[in-house]
């Protein structure tokens, strides 16, 4: 194919891709405003003309790919399409927020100054300057709400053609997207966006286990099938005679969700029992009671089938604080399994699945679903308006709050407030008022007296008990898991720490005389009471923990000390919670690591694949404590300051952490083969006791191969045992087979490996 050739195809393939755009717009239910949006893709095709994405396409196709997201799948109006268009215009190319306002107006430009702020290294190799990104991009969504919108657009392509990138970069990317856009889709209720997030992040991270779940998926697809159909045959006949007009569907659980159950509960593919729920969505007319046909529906199907009255789920009544309203329910299925059902209206369905969006659609006539969202989004800027200056802490905080179930309680006259799962009594006081929070005395769950730190479940009746003496105590952060509350008792004890160093100081220097108090006075007088700084020495002075000397002259026999540079708080966080990394004071495309062999390697390009290896008995890596990853294992390598590859798996709690927070830093990495080396891995074990059962296992794992066993412990109750093994392996594969041999074992019902 000739040059122009290729060219006019890639003309065409453009052209089409708008008039797909175009037709997903006019399909919708917003005013038809084309001009604006044909006036925004001529703008942007102009702009991106010449450049080229990675996978050779050309570059307008990204932005038309995030519009056709912003109105296909979140279901947006012009303004975000045409926002979505230009998102890149100014980052860019030399078009200015200026240009754009006099030619879109001022509700597109500042969208897309919005995403503009937040796009430069949103995470960056600086983690304060991501916490710093972080707080613009919340700053933009709390004032307006499609700026996060089209940045979770914008991520979920750059999602679905992540294939073009390197291992290195594919891995940052998934630990961005799970540490904070899939939380943030989720609590926007975009379920079916943070379902491909979460799918994308899995395909990329774990593609063996991705396939090898889709296989067995589509294998047992039959059986799933059969299940459904002999379930759905009464209900459906019960239904028809309702007289309304439904569709019902049976939903698979996504890969995603299969594999955390598996790997949360240690069982096998097998062993999951709820793979897919069965869907039944109503269509609602003028004048229905949507509330009414959903317990109509719900009691026409327990007349037929025995209901599981523990998984009841009634967010009709009491939405999620995302909006999700539907009906659940569990029950016992003709084949004597449990099934999973979901009753919905086609408006509960249409929220469930384009989330915040589609609130737009119904708010006519029900101003009120905004409500919780609107709630969050106010707590969102009481968060901002006292920032914790340790970034990780403020990303921890926040994100704490995107993805925690839900209780509802009540207040004593009885209003309904929702709270996240594990809140305590003093979250409750906080979620009231800040002064009441700060006064909390105590509280009363069901009229009994509780302490502060009392977890509170769904249908208590808090009161709480305050006094005006009463000040937040720092153990208080122990008690709060609400992001509110954690934020508004850290500013209070910052409040009280500076009044306390500032009574402090005075003493001070009132004791010496403020003209002779300099910098020597103050090393020596941080010398002798061995404190490193002066806000320390203040506080201690001011608290009565540090007593003044009878005379000053004490002070000035001391010999002078300079005061140490301190790190900084993101710094010393990381030394404790990470085991000693610090911040690279320069990253680099290339790190300088230790081989196995005592030499040191300069260069290790993260754009290529590092090998794990042991020579002379020595790795060229360390396992990171946090997993214990073994040889065969999904892993990435961490380059650390020690010019150290540490070594976790993808699916790490830590690891996500610093694939977000070190995208530089992180490495592909592959195993080579462990002869000499052993890993210490665990495998826990139960079953029905019996006299000599333990041997019978001892003996069966020792049948072919040699096992070095570090230690046993099994305990007996009631007739059921439970054991642990810690043993030492080359590689997952010592461990599957381990497994194996156990399961063989007539009386254990079920052996999976733990985490150590």
């Amino acid at each position: 194919m000739s040059e122009e050739d290729k060219l006019a195809a890639e003309e065409q393939m453009i052209e089409d891709e708008f008039q797909a755009l175009i037709n997903d717009y006019l399909n919708s239910n917003h005013r038809r405003k084309v001009e604006i949006i044909t006036k925004a893709f001529n703008m942007a095709k102009e702009a991106h003309k010449g450049a080229r994405r990675r996978s050779g396409e050309p570059y307008i196709m990204h932005p038309l790919a995030v519009a056709r997201i912003v109105s296909r799948e979140m279901g947006l109006g012009s303004t975000s399409i045409s926002a979505a268009l230009l998102h890149d215009v100014v980052e860019d190319t030399d078009y200015t927020v200026e240009d754009l306002r006099v030619i879109f107006g001022d509700k597109i430009a500042q969208i897309v100054d919005g995403l503009t702020k937040i796009s430069h290294g949103m995470f960056g190799e600086n983690v304060s300057a991501q916490a710093e990104n972080f707080r613009k991009l919340l700053l933009t969504m709390s004032e307006d709400i499609r700026v996060i919108l089209i940045k979770i657009a914008d991520r979920l392509h750059n999602m679905r053609t992540l294939s073009s990138m390197t291992s290195a970069k594919q891995f940052k990317i998934t630990g961005e997207t799970m540490y904070i856009y899939a939380p943030l889709a989720h609590r926007l209720g975009l379920f079916a966006i943070k379902t491909e997030l979460e799918e994308l992040c899995f395909k990329y991270e774990h593609p063996e286990s991705y396939a090898e779940l889709s296989r067995k998926v589509e294998k047992s697809a039959q059986e799933r099938y059969e299940i459904y159909e002999s379930f759905a045959e009464p209900v459906v006949k019960a239904l028809d005679k309702m007289n309304i007009e439904y569709e019902m569907r049976a939903r698979v659980k996504s890969l995603y969700s299969i594999w955390k159950k598996m790997q949360a509960k240690g069982i096998d593919f097998n062993e999951v029992y709820d793979l897919f729920a069965v869907r039944i969505i109503f269509e609602i007319y003028p004048g229905m009671d949507e509330k009414k046909q959903c317990w109509d529906i719900y009691s026409a199907i327990t007349d037929i089938y025995k209901l599981r009255p523990d998984r009841i789920r009634d967010w009709v009544s009491h939405p999620k604080a995302n909006g999700y309203q539907a009906l659940h329910l569990t029950v016992m299925g003709p084949d004597g399994k449990w099934i999973e059902i979901q009753i919905r209206s086609r408006r509960m369905d249409d929220i469930a699945e384009k989330g915040f969006a589609a609130h737009w659609k119904y708010k006519e006539n029900r101003i009120e679903e905004d409500n919780e969202l609107d709630k969050w989004l106010k707590t969102i800027q009481e968060v901002l308006a006292n920032p914790n200056p340790n970034a990780i802490d403020f990303l921890d905080t926040v994100k704490m709050n995107l993805f925690a179930s839900e209780i509802f309680v009540f207040t004593p006259k009885g209003e309904i407030k929702t709270l996240p799962l594990g809140a305590t009594a003093l979250d409750f006081a906080y979620t009231i008022h800040t002064r009441i929070g700060d006064h909390c005395l105590g509280a009363k769950v069901n009229h009994t007296l509780v302490p502060l730190s009392q977890k509170l479940k769904s249908g208590d009746q808090i009161e709480i008990l305050t006094s005006q003496s009463q000040q937040p105590q720092s153990e208080w952060l122990n008690y709060v898991t609400t992001a509110k509350a954690r934020t508004k008792i850290e500013a209070a004890l910052r409040r009280q720490r500076r009044r306390i160093s500032e009574r402090g100081q005075k003493m001070l220097e009132e004791f010496i005389g403020k003209e002779q108090l300099d910098n020597t006075l103050y090393n020596k007088t941080l010398n002798y009471y061995k404190t490193e700084k002066r806000e320390d020495l203040h506080y201690g002075l001011g608290n009565g923990d540090l007593k003044l000397p009878d005379s000053k002259d004490k002070l000035l026999k001391q010999r002078e000390t300079t005061e140490p540079k301190q790190d900084n708080l993101f710094v010393r966080y990381m030394k404790q919670a990470m085991s000693g990394f610090k911040k690279a004071p320069e990253e680099s495309k290339s790190v300088a690591v230790a081989e196995g062999n005592g030499k040191e390697t300069v260069g290790i390009d993260n754009k290529s694949v590092y090998k794990l290896q042991e020579v002379n008995f020595k790795k060229n890596f360390i396992v990171a404590p946090c997993c214990n990853p073994l040889p065969g294992d999904d892993v990435f390598g961490f380059i650390t300051d020690k010019n150290e590859v540490e070594v976790h798996k993808r699916s790490c709690e830590t690891g996500i952490k610093l694939k977000s927070s070190f995208g530089e830093r992180i490495v592909a990495t592959e195993w080579g083969d462990y002869k000499q080396y052993s890993f210490l891995s665990s495998i826990v074990f139960t079953g029905i006791d019996r006299i000599g059962i333990l041997n019978t296992i001892l003996s069966k794992l020792s049948e072919d191969i040699v096992v070095n066993i570090k230690s046993v412990n099994v305990t007996s109750k009631d007739g059921i045992f439970e054991g642990t093994f810690h043993v030492h392996v080359h590689s997952v594969e010592d461990v599957n087979i381990l497994i194996s041999k156990i399961a063989k074992v007539d009386g254990v019902t079920t052996v999976h490996r733990a985490l150590i």
